[in-house]
């Protein structure tokens, strides 16, 4: 074999997955390790994916109505995810702790602290869901929304407000089910909930048979339906004896200090780093706003093409979060950062081939959104940047989620405020007004925010300093 050949099994070896970390123990064969990855990555994937692919379709049945529909539905977003960001932070205690207890082998233990996050959990969405259904209007202003299309946003966001109920809920469940080793649970719960919105879009938004035409109105109901049934499966599947995470084990209720401090520990820093993470999103999404209606249309629709190649790391991150923790529970951090490096390699390969589709058929992915002549020019260019950031965001969103299965919460809050919170912003609002570039200047300011995030978390992977953080 070529010197090529060999630097490229190297590169997959144990010896370069280590990145210099010293053996704790007997470390499996390459393709051991390689395949319990992809046996628990796959299902994580393929909802990930599914679940992107079906906000784009959620997005192309609204297009249907028009480039201000379009607006309407995508101002909505960043004000929702910022009424979830608490939740979200508890998930990421949920499943860095289940994962850490799941590798000492205390299923009872596991399955208390899902029971702590799941009280708390259920306070939390009520609050939120409330807070979103009263303030759905000035809440909408404040995130740029214009006269044209406000109306349509308001009744959209009043009907995913009480949605948010049930979409906590069911994420708080698959985020200890994920931290277990089972990710085929929130595969199934959510790809239920997903044919059921898509189902319901079509029947509603238009009027299909004996079904009114709600348009707005009729792809909220379509959200709020689906997210009722994930949160119906995954609830069920509490109550099967099987599963590692069920109430069948025998494991309290009550509130525990043993379980709330580590959880609040891993929580209350990814709180930080969620909040960081909305406001900045929030601040940018409001400065794309501020251009033309035409301009927010054409980011919208491209959003969309960048949440799917996060969608693709996002699913291999739970593999790397769950496998780091697991391993970091067993005392074996040499492990860990085999699953963090892994992980890093597989979603190279991924974001190549998302990258081919982006750059052959741009043209044809805009258009399906809108067949305004200024969209698609727009849109064309715009995913040109979109198949170079692709690589850089799927590689960090790996390692960034390594550092939360460790643990390391507070590092990643860190960089969450200065990526998201400052850069993307900042440099963002830069380019887009005063240097004039628009559209395309907000866009390399998403650029310069992955970048930024791959350069920090990179660093902290290296240091190797969140292999020995306790929990």
């Amino acid at each position: 074999m070529g010197d090529g050949g060999s630097l490229m099994l190297h590169y997959f070896s144990n010896q370069a997955l280590l990145s210099g970390e010293k053996p704790v123990g007997e470390i499996p064969r390459e393709q051991e390790l390689y395949g319990r990855f992809l046996k628990l990555a796959w299902p994580s994937v393929v909802e990930a994916v599914l679940i992107g692919l079906v906000g784009m379709i959620d997005t192309l049945m609204v297009a249907t109505l028009g480039d201000l529909a379009i607006a309407a539905v995508g101002i909505t977003q960043q004000p929702k995810f910022v009424l979830m960001c608490v939740v979200f932070a508890l998930n990421v205690g949920i499943t860095a702790l289940v994962a850490r207890r799941r590798g000492e082998e205390r299923r009872e233990a596991a399955n208390h602290a899902m029971r702590n996050g799941l009280i708390i959990g259920l306070v939390l969405s009520i609050i939120m869901s409330n807070i979103g259904f009263f303030l759905a209007e000035p809440f909408l202003r404040l995130a740029g929304a214009k006269n044209e299309y406000i109306s349509d946003a308001v009744i959209y966001f009043r009907i995913i407000a009480v949605s948010i109920f049930f979409q906590c809920l069911n994420s708080l469940i698959n985020a200890a089910q994920k931290g277990s080793g089972n990710s085929r649970i929130s595969m199934t719960s959510n790809l239920a909930g997903n044919l059921v919105n898509v189902v319901f879009n079509y029947l509603l938004i238009n009027g299909i048979g004996p079904f009114p035409r709600l348009e707005i109105r009729g792809a909220a109901i379509a959200t709020a339906l689906g997210a009722f049934v994930s949160f119906g499966v995954s609830a069920v599947r509490l109550f099967q004896k099987k599963n590692y995470i069920s109430f069948y084990c025998k494991a309290p209720w009550r509130l525990d200090s043993e379980i709330l401090r580590p959880l609040f520990k891993v929580s209350l820093s990814a709180l930080v780093e969620q909040l960081c993470a909305r406001v900045g999103f929030f601040l940018f999404n409001r400065v794309v706003a501020d251009l033309s209606n035409l301009a927010y249309t054409t980011h919208i629709a491209c959003m969309n093409i960048l949440s799917l190649s996060f969608c693709f790391g996002d699913g291999f991150q739970v593999a790397s979060t769950a496998l780091a923790g697991q391993s970091l529970g067993a005392k074996r951090p040499d492990l860990a950062m085999i699953f963090c490096k892994i992980g890093q390699r597989v979603v190279f390969f991924a974001a190549l081939l998302l990258s081919i589709v982006v750059i052959l058929f741009r043209k044809n992915i805009i258009s399906l959104y809108s067949d305004t002549p200024e969209v698609v020019y727009m849109g064309s260019r715009v995913m040109l940047m979109i198949a170079v950031i692709t690589f850089i965001q799927m590689t960090q969103v790996i390692f960034a989620g390594c550092l939360r299965g460790a643990g390391d919460t507070r590092y990643t809050a860190l960089t969450a405020m200065v990526s998201i919170g400052l850069v993307r912003p900042l440099a963002g609002w830069l380019l887009a007004f005063p240097l004039g570039l628009g559209l395309y200047g907000a866009w390399i300011g998403v650029g310069m925010d992955q970048m930024s995030r791959l350069l920090m978390v990179g660093h902290r992977i290296r240091q190797k300093k969140w292999l020995a953080i306790r929990l």
